[in-house]
This record gives structure tokens, sequence and C-alpha cells, in this order.
């Protein structure tokens, strides 16, 4: 059965949010007509209130902040903001309100200055995607000291005062992506770890990506790998490529630790380099696409959208029925193919 939100009522009445609020709570003026298109929908629909939502006694809201890169910049975080809309949809009856303020992915100064904003704020919560490791440690010990939880997604940072991570283990997701190297091409091979559009010394995240790839390789027995590291900005990543390949340096496989194996994917295929193997992070459509083209192999899903909502119901549980929040959580590692790729798009 389907399960309905305010906001799929109000599309299918054609009225507002507020109006279907306020006839399902019976609460505040309703015009007639409103009311009457708001009821045929209820009934069709077969419409069942949260009794439990009800039960509950009103006597605080709680205000939680999601702090996140924008997607409107950088697909990969388009999930996470759709993870926020479901949690709304969800636990704004049970008088929690959930607010997105969105950083430039690349910018720490952007990220500094939403978190004063939040901080100001001063909401019960906040679940913070810590992009920048350094300015990331001060930020979570101002919010500590207003007595504003923490918790973390995405990013595993190991930082005092944080209640809770949500994500996957990257260092062994960095094992995997070898793994499957390991697997697909010779023993001799040349292997080109490739990070894009971040600062590796003050992003954790591709650095325990990049230790546990080069881990798994540094155990295998018999080892003859060539493995370096190059990190670029989108702007300069033709032109680093170029001299990849122009130059003739070997490369069998690359691994992309970001979102972004899609560029990557587009050079390989204009260049028509059929022997190179790639490896990205990500169901963004482009990447999608060259998964089903076959010129990236592999795609690991790290699913986003359950990261935020999952980061954020363990945030409303607590507040609402103190529950504990665990310390940590960490999803599967998915490895995608052009073969099931259809059952993560369908689900």
């Amino acid at each position: 059965m389907k399960k309905y939100t305010i906001k799929n009522i109000a599309e299918l009445a054609g009225v507002s949010k507020g109006t279907v609020d306020r006839v399902i709570h019976k609460r505040g003026k309703v015009s007639k007509k409103a009311l009457e298109k708001v009821n045929v929908v209820l009934n069709e629909i077969d419409y069942k209130p949260n009794l439990l939502a009800r039960s509950l006694k009103k006597t605080k809201e709680y205000h939680i902040c999601v702090v996140l890169p924008d997607y409107k910049e950088d697909l990969f975080w388009q999930p996470c903001f759709e993870g926020i809309e479901v949690a709304i949809s969800e636990y704004t009856s049970f008088g929690i309100f959930i607010e997105p303020f969105f950083f430039s992915p690349n910018a720490v100064n952007s990220f500094i200055e939403v978190n004063k904003k939040v901080l100001d704020l001063k909401p019960d919560a906040v679940l913070l995607a810590p992009m920048f490791y350094k300015e990331t440690i001060s930020i979570v010990n101002n919010y500590t000291e207003a007595n504003i939880i923490v918790s973390k997604f995405n990013n595993q940072l190991e930082i005092e005062n944080t209640k809770n991570f949500v994500g996957q283990n990257l260092f062994k997701s960095g094992r995997i992506a070898a793994n499957l190297i390991n697997i697909i091409i010779p023993k001799k091979a040349s292997i080109l770890i490739l990070h894009i559009d971040e600062d590796p010394n003050n992003a954790i995240h591709m650095q325990e990506k990049e230790k546990g790839f080069k881990h798994y390789f540094k155990e295998l027995e018999n080892s003859n790998y060539k493995i370096r590291t190059w990190n670029s900005k989108q702007v300069d990543l033709t032109k680093k490529l170029d001299s990849i390949f122009l130059n003739t340096i070997a490369t069998d496989v690359i691994f992309v630790t970001t979102s972004k194996a899609y560029l990557v994917a587009e050079f390989i295929k204009s260049k028509k380099l059929k022997n190179v193997k790639l490896i990205g992070y990500d169901l963004l459509d482009e990447n999608i696409q060259y998964l089903k083209d076959n010129v990236i192999n592999f795609l690991i899903h790290q699913n986003p959208k359950k990261q935020v909502y999952l980061g954020i119901s363990y945030l409303v549980e607590y507040f609402l029925f103190g529950k504990e929040i665990p310390t940590k959580s960490l999803l599967p590692i998915d490895i995608i193919t052009a073969e099931n790729l259809e059952t993560y798009i369908e689900s």
C-alpha cells in the first residue's frame, strides 16, 4: 500500500500543504470548498492518520539543521536533499522542524560561514557533512559549547563531541575497489588513483579510500601492480589526462575516488581508449549512462539518500522517545555493474 504524505495529498486535492495539515489535524480555518476537496482525496486513498504522532504531547518543537554541500554545484548531494524532503514529510507532524543549509562543496569559507549561521540559530541538533577536516574540529566544538548535538554523515571523521556517524567504511570501500581491479586486470598492470576537485590533505574521505586501496595491494602476494596518485581540478582534468596518455604513461585502470568518474569516462570514450578500465562512485545520471555503455566497469554505491534520512531519524527518535543514538551506523558497500543496475534504479 502506498504511503501518502501531506505533500502528495495537497497535490491531488489542488490545495496547499498547510490546508491539508489543518484538515487532518482539525485545527485552524479551512474553506468549505477546500475541505471537500481534501476529504474526497482522503476517502479515495483510504488515508489513516498517524495516531502515534497525535498522541505525543507537543510540549516542545525540535529544530534539526542539516548542513551539506549544495547539490546544484555537485549532483552527488541531490539524493541527500531528497532524503531530507522525505524526513520533513514524515516528521513535521511530530513537532520536528528540519531545515537544510547548503555550502559550496569546494569552498572552505562557505563551509565556515554556513555553520556560523546555523550556530546563531541555536538548533537542538545538527546533522553535518564534514567535508573539511581541520575546520570541522573547531565547528563541532562550537556546537558542543552551545549544547547543540552534532551527528555526521558521509565522511567518517574521528572527532570528539559528535553523537553519530552514518555512512560507509571508506577504508574498506577502497579495498573493495582494489579487489575488483585485481579480478579484472593482469598482475603487472599500471593503476592510477585519481582525486578530482578536492584537496586530499583536508579531505579524510579521499584519504581513507586511497589508504584502503593501497593496503589491499600491499597485502596481496606476488603483486606487481604499479600504483600512482594524481590530484586534479575539474577544469584541468582533460589536460592532465592528455599528458598521461599522449606521453605514453602506461595506465591500465583508473580509480576515481569521487562521484566524477563520468568526466574520465567522457575522455576515455572520446579518445577511444578501449582497454582502459574505470571504477568510480555513485549513481549519478552521467555515471549510469557510461556504466550502461561499458566505459565505466564498476560503480560503488554510497546510498547518500539513506545516509541523510537515517541520520535525521536517529535524532528524531532521540528527541521524541529518548532512544539511544548508535555511535556508528555503517551502510553496505554495494557494487553496481551494468547487469544489476536496473534493480538499484527501480528501488
